[in-house]
C-alpha cells in the first residue's frame, strides 16, 4: 500500500513529491522532509490525483493562498466552475477549494480533478447534507462513506469538523453572531436533534484511516470561529482549539498529514495573539486562516478588510491564506470576483514573505521598482501580479505604441514626473547615477515569489513538466 508523505517523511524517504517542492521552494529535498516528518508542513497529494503540481504548506515555506470556488443551489453549472477553477489558477491560487452545494457535485468535482494542477479542497459533509436532506438525518456511516468515495476521487484535503463539541455550544450564547460556520452550524444542529456527541468527533479515527490509506491531508475546521469582531478570541473558540491540538496529534499517530483552519473576524491586535495560540496548542502544525477580518463595516470590500488581517496573519506565521471575495456575506463569487480576492491575497501573502525575509522574496520587488525608474513600461507589465490590470488601467489614459516608452504616466504628466526629474538631475551630474543589478533568474526565491504568479494558459498537462492551467470553456468549444 503506498505510504503517504508523513510515514515517507518519518522513515527518512524523500518521495518525488518532495523533491519537486523542494524545486519550487527553492531549498534542498531534505528540509522539505524534515518539515513534513515533524507535521509543521503538508504536502496535499492524494495518489489518485495524477494531474497535480505537488506543493507545500508550512511556515517554513512561502506562504500560499487558496481560492473558494463552487456551485450553489441557485447558482452556476459545470461550465462556470470551471471557469472559476481556470480564473483561479491563472491568477495564482496555489489551492482550490470546491464548496458546491449545488446539482452535479460529482461531476464537476471529477472535472476539476481531471484538470487541477493545483490541490483540490472540500467540505463532504455538504455532500453528506445533500444526500442526507436535512442535517438531522446524516448518519455516521453516511458521512463516512461520502469522504470515502471523495478520497477515492483523488480529492487532496478535506475540511473535518470535528472539533465542535457538544459541550462547546453553550459557550456560544453570548455571542453577537452565533455559529458562522456552515459546518459548524450543521454540526450543531445534529447534536442538538439527536442528544449526541459530534458524529464525526465519533469516527474521527475511522476517518484517519481512510485519510491514510489515500494521503488525503485533513483540514481541521474551525465550527466556532469567530463572526464578527466581537466574538474574536471568546471562550467557544479557544476551547474548540484545544481540541483541535488534540485531535491533531491523533491524525498524526495514523500517518495522516494535518493542517488547522483558522478565524474568521478578528482586530487587529489580537492577530498575532491568535497565530501564536495556534501553533503552540497544535504543535507547529500549519495555520490556514480566513483572513481574518479587522473590521465588519465594509461589505463590498471585504476582499481589502481581510487582506490587511491576511498580510498580519502571514506575518505571524499563518502558512495559507483562504482568499476573501468582494462578494463576502453577499452572494456567490463569480470570475471578477475570484480575480479580485486572489489579487488582494497575493499582495497579502508577498508582503508577508517580504516582512519574514523569505530568501529572495524582495527579488521581485526591486526588479519591478528598477524597471519602473527606467519607465520600461513593458518590463513593469511583465513583472506585475496581474499583468492584464497593470497595462489595462495604463492604456486607459495613454493609450498607443507611442507611449510604451514614455518618460511619464498620465499621473503627473511630463513637467511633473518625480522620476523623470531625477533622471534628469542625474544625467546632468549634480546626482550620482542609480545602478539596477536585480537579476530575478538568480534569485533563490520559491515559485510564488516569482513572476508571474498566475496568467497561465493553455491545455492542462498530465506530466509534472508540463502544468498549465485548465481550459477555459470557451477553449473546449
Amino acid at each position: 500500500m503506498p505510504r503517504t508523505q508523513r510515514q515517507a517523511a518519518r522513515d527518512g524517504t524523500i518521495t518525488p513529491e518532495m523533491e519537486r517542492v523542494a524545486e519550487r521552494e527553492g531549498c534542498e529535498p531534505d528540509r522539505v522532509r524534515e518539515a513534513v516528518a515533524t507535521g509543521r508542513a503538508v504536502i496535499p497529494a492524494n495518489h489518485a490525483h495524477t494531474a497535480l503540481d505537488p506543493m507545500i504548506i508550512g511556515e517554513a515555506f512561502a506562504t500560499k493562498v487558496n481560492a473558494n470556488i463552487g456551485n450553489s443551489e441557485t447558482t452556476s453549472d459545470i461550465e462556470a466552475e470551471r471557469e472559476k477553477l481556470h480564473t483561479a489558477v491563472h491568477y495564482g491560487a496555489d489551492t482550490v477549494m470546491d464548496l458546491g452545494t449545488g446539482a452535479d457535485l460529482d461531476t464537476i468535482r471529477e472535472d476539476h480533478l481531471d484538470r487541477s494542477p493545483v490541490p483540490l479542497g472540500t467540505v463532504p459533509l455538504y455532500e453528506a447534507v445533500k444526500q442526507a436532506g436535512d442535517p438531522a438525518a446524516l448518519t455516521p456511516e453516511l458521512l463516512l462513506s461520502v469522504i470515502e468515495k471523495q478520497a477515492r476521487q483523488g480529492v487532496d484535503y478535506m475540511t473535518i469538523h470535528a472539533g465542535i463539541l457538544a459541550e462547546h455550544l453553550p459557550l456560544t450564547e453570548g455571542r453577537k453572531t452565533g455559529i458562522v460556520s456552515r459546518g459548524g452550524s450543521i454540526v450543531a444542529k445534529w447534536m442538538e436533534a439527536h442528544g449526541e456527541q459530534n458524529p464525526l468527533f465519533s469516527v474521527y479515527d475511522d476517518i484517519c484511516e481512510l485519510f491514510a490509506t489515500h494521503d488525503v491531508t485533513i483540514s481541521l475546521g474551525d465550527s466556532l470561529r469567530p463572526g464578527c469582531l466581537a466574538d474574536a478570541c471568546d471562550e467557544a473558540q479557544y476551547a474548540e482549539l484545544d481540541t483541535l491540538g488534540e485531535l491533531t496529534r491523533r491524525a498524526w499517530d495514523h500517518g495522516v498529514q494535518v493542517m488547522i483552519e483558522g478565524p474568521g473576524h478578528v482586530p487587529m491586535d489580537r492577530i498575532a495573539e491568535n497565530v501564536e495560540r495556534q501553533r503552540r496548542v497544535c504543535d507547529g502544525a500549519p495555520f490556514y486562516v480566513l483572513g481574518p477580518l479587522v473590521t465588519d463595516v465594509a461589505p463590498g470590500y471585504d476582499h481589502i478588510t481581510s487582506a490587511i488581517g491576511a498580510a498580519m496573519a502571514a506575518q505571524e506565521g499563518a502558512a495559507m491564506l483562504c482568499y476573501v471575495t468582494p462578494k463576502e456575506h453577499l452572494g456567490l463569487p463569480d470570475r471578477e470576483d475570484v480575480r479580485e480576492g486572489l489579487a488582494a491575497y497575493r499582495i497579502a501573502a508577498h508582503a508577508g514573505d517580504v516582512a519574514n525575509g523569505r530568501p529572495g522574496a524582495r527579488d521581485w520587488d526591486d526588479a519591478l521598482s528598477e524597471a519602473r525608474y527606467a519607465f520600461d513600461w513593458t518590463e513593469q507589465f511583465a513583472l506585475a501580479l496581474d499583468p492584464e490590470r497593470a497595462r489595462e488601467y495604463h492604456d486607459q489614459t495613454l493609450p498607443g505604441d507611442n507611449y510604451t516608452d514614455a518618460r511619464f504616466c498620465s499621473m503627473c504628466g511630463v513637467e511633473f514626473c518625480s522620476m523623470r526629474i531625477d533622471q534628469d538631475a542625474r544625467e546632468d551630474g549634480d546626482l550620482a547615477a542609480l545602478t539596477a543589478d536585480t537579476d530575478l533568474d538568480d534569485s533563490p526565491a520559491s515559485a510564488v515569489n516569482r513572476p508571474p504568479v498566475g496568467t497561465h494558459d493553455g491545455e492542462l498537462g498530465r506530466t509534472a513538466d508540463d502544468r498549465s492551467a485548465p481550459d477555459t470553456p470557451a477553449a473546449n468549444e
